[in-house]
């Protein structure tokens, strides 16, 4: 971890809640959704040197052909099929499953901090990173085991806001002071690279339904978890407008595509995969979907989108 890299966390903390607190607290969930990317200056239209930065959602564990067992990682996830459409001189994928903010610094197993695949030559940077600071996979384990205490209430969302607060909201605010780090530092490496911020896509039923057995949570708790993954998304387009880089909405072309559906029509598999994929994340058909989310970004241009 470079020193002066990462400053104390205090600060930004408290400036971060003050942001999201005002745009969650105007009801700007819906906005997740629909609100507009933040212009950009003019840059190039296409890319030589991309490199893609991110957790399981990016890497694509369990999608044939895995290339990094260790990683989870698939030649056929979104920054793959990007790659290969835009025909692209240079690509370095090190994405990785279970990576949170902190490996963009720090090794993870034998592979090397992911900002290390960033220099002055790299001109597009894809990153899709945050669920794994939020706790995407404990909130899951949780959720599935209380479910069982009250099948047609809310017990998960309960139990996060016991403390009189919702911890998985606070979970957000803080990690979005990790997220602009991390953007800090991609300018700071790649100058002249056009950046880009992947949203993760669509988890549960957009209209708030459940489907219990199929997906473990009780009724009352898909809303709530719904939610939570919104105010995510939101902070990662809030975060990207501020440090001059794009954002990718993958959770809209995701609707209805999510773990509830029969196997034909998901795009997310539920807890118990039908097709090759990890638990809870992107088949084929999902890495698919991002990676047309990141190309019609890519196509449009800098500027409003």
């Amino acid at each position: 971890m470079a020193n002066g890299t990462r400053p104390a966390g205090g600060t930004g903390t408290r400036r971060w809640t003050a942001v999201l607190g005002a745009a969650l607290g105007a009801g700007a969930l819906v906005a997740a959704g629909t609100a507009p990317a933040a212009a950009h200056p003019a840059g190039h239209g296409g890319a030589s040197a991309y490199a893609a930065l991110g957790d399981s959602y990016t890497s694509g564990p369990g999608i044939p052909r895995q290339v990094d067992a260790a990683c989870g990682r698939s030649d056929h996830n979104y920054p793959s099929l990007v790659a290969a459409r835009r025909s692209t001189a240079a690509f370095t994928d090190v994405s990785c499953g279970g990576a949170t903010t902190a490996e963009m610094w720090q090794a993870q197993g034998g592979n090397p901090p992911q900002l290390d695949a960033l220099d002055r030559h790299t001109d597009l940077v894809t990153v899709q990173i945050g669920g794994n600071d939020v706790g995407f996979g404990t909130v899951i384990g949780t959720c599935a085991r209380l479910a069982a205490q009250d099948p047609a209430g809310n017990p998960c969302e309960r139990s996060y806001k016991a403390a009189g607060y919702d911890q998985l909201a606070l979970a957000v605010v803080r990690t979005a002071p990790k997220v602009d780090r991390v953007l800090r530092a991609v300018h700071a490496r790649a100058p002249h690279a056009r950046v880009v911020v992947v949203g993760y896509p669509d988890l549960l039923p957009d209209d708030g339904g459940g489907c219990f057995p199929q997906v473990p949570f009780a009724q009352k708790d898909f809303p709530y978890l719904r939610d939570t993954e919104k105010r995510l998304n939101l902070m990662l387009r809030l975060v990207a407008g501020v440090n001059r880089a794009e954002y990718v909405d993958t959770y809209r072309p995701t609707v209805g595509h999510d773990m509830c559906k029969a196997p034909a029509d998901r795009w997310i598999e539920p807890l118990r995969p039908a097709s090759p994929a990890a638990p809870a994340h992107p088949n084929a058909k999902g890495e698919e979907a991002m990676a047309r989310a990141v190309l019609a970004r890519i196509q449009r241009g800098h500027g409003r989108g």
